[in-house]
């Protein structure tokens, strides 16, 4: 029998990604298979999940993808695991729109239980009301237990413990302080590669020390392994293994979801290629220019004439080519970096981009096409300069109001800032003639 459970907090900057990075390592290194999951859009926490738990992590998000949908993908990643770790996003009720896309309502979708993290440093028995409007707020959210964070001693402790026993929530533990545990700050520490192993198991040995894991997982939902059938819509035999796709994988580009490559792999085979090392492109029909961090490596890329001139050809030779945020930054004409230095990128469109007196651009997105509407989600601190383009679709928030983002297009070539997610299928461009 699995057990699942999601990791909230009341509000953000609490821990929930160390706490979740930690109890992944920590489980796995006690031969458990633990599959973790991610509520929302993020990247980033799922690319640390993955390297915690060992296994590709997984995005779940009730704005982005159909209930169906959500438990489908759910069940079929649970199947395989022993423990399922969902880490939430922002505080617990925070969505889109009120709830819609929160912590909350995913737990409630998936009926699993949540764990709440708090940030307990300068509060004691003042959470016994907090707790409290948390736990009634919404009946059908059932909170399982707290974890309070940044508590050092066992006398700050017993203040927030009579605080649980008052509101009737076990208490897992507290976890002190340690700065050997710190994630840092900048990507969320994204760029940590060689210390990673080394901080990660310091956080599992921390947390290990000081929760009570037992508990956790006795409060955690349990889940029958089944047997599910695919719901979502599936690529007919035809077309199957027909297309030769390639997507960009590198340190500049690094951003895709796992069940967006899934169903690529239906359509046919993938390739991986880098725009940084390598200097010819793969055979393909398709090339998906996926998210990443292309301003940190404005160099490299800059300095791929070979690569620049292949995307540049296949491009003016009508193959499609599909580009999210990084990747649309690569096919303008250069990337200006936050010094105001500009590099020379593929010239595929006449725009260019800046990262000078950067600016957050953040939230879901519906895009309305002519025949075809799709979700994403947007979010980057550059700007778009030189762009004399129309959009070919309509652009919305969360709260249905236009917006002024772009979807470019040349020949056979779409661009925009917005990651999208098609992963049940629901995206008929791949496979439009």
């Amino acid at each position: 029998m699995a057990k699942a459970f999601l990791i909230a907090a009341p509000w953000s900057n609490s821990g929930k990604t160390t706490i979740t990075l930690g109890l992944a390592r920590y489980y796995n290194n006690k031969n458990y298979k633990v599959q973790t999951f991610k509520c929302g859009p993020d990247y980033i926490d799922t690319i640390h999940h993955s390297r915690a738990a060992k296994r590709p992590s997984i995005n779940l998000d009730s704005v982005l993808m159909s209930d169906t949908h959500i438990q489908e993908v759910f069940t079929k990643y649970t199947n395989e695991a022993d423990i399922s770790i969902v880490e939430g996003v922002m505080g617990l009720f925070d969505g889109a729109v009120k709830d819609q896309g929160s912590s909350a309502e995913l737990a409630k979708k998936l009926n699993i239980p949540v764990v709440l993290v708090v940030n307990a440093k300068a509060m004691a028995y003042t959470i016994a009301p907090i707790l409290h409007g948390l736990k009634t707020f919404d009946p059908e959210v059932k909170i399982a237990g707290v974890l309070f964070n940044f508590v050092r001693t066992e006398s700050h402790y017993a203040f927030l413990k009579e605080a649980c026993e008052t509101v009737g929530i076990p208490s897992l533990g507290y976890i002190p302080p340690n700065d050997d545990i710190k994630i840092p700050s900048r990507h969320l520490g994204l760029y940590i590669e060689d210390k990673f192993e080394e901080l990660i198991e310091n956080v599992a040995s921390h947390i290990g020390t000081h929760a009570n894991i037992n508990e956790l997982l006795n409060v955690a939902t349990s889940i029958k392994k089944t047997s599910i059938q695919s719901i979502t819509k599936q690529v007919y035999l035809s077309e199957k293994k027909s297309l030769k796709i390639a997507v960009a994988k590198d340190e500049a580009f690094t951003f895709t979801y796992v069940e967006n490559l899934a169903y690529l792999k239906q359509l046919g085979d993938v390739t991986f290629f880098s725009p940084i090392h390598d200097t010819k492109l793969p055979e393909a029909d398709i090339i998906y220019l996926a998210g990443g961090y292309p301003e940190l490596y404005l160099e490299q890329l800059s300095s791929n004439a070979e690569m620049k001139t292949a995307i540049k050809n296949a491009a003016e030779n009508g193959v499609k080519i599909l580009a999210e945020c990084g990747g649309m930054m690569y096919l303008g004409n250069q990337i200006i970096n936050a010094e105001g230095v500009a590099f020379n990128m593929t010239e595929v469109f006449d725009f260019s981009t800046t990262m000078e007196q950067n600016k957050l651009h953040l939230g879901y997105r519906k895009v309305v096409f002519e025949d075809e509407t799709i979700c994403g989600h947007e979010f980057h601190y550059s700007s778009m300069i030189h762009d004399k383009y129309d959009s070919i679709a309509k652009v919305y928030s969360a709260r249905e109001r236009e917006i002024a983002t772009k979807v470019f297009s040349y020949k056979n070539v779409m661009a925009s800032y917005i990651h999208l997610y098609w992963g049940a299928g629901n995206f008929n461009w791949f496979t439009k003639k």
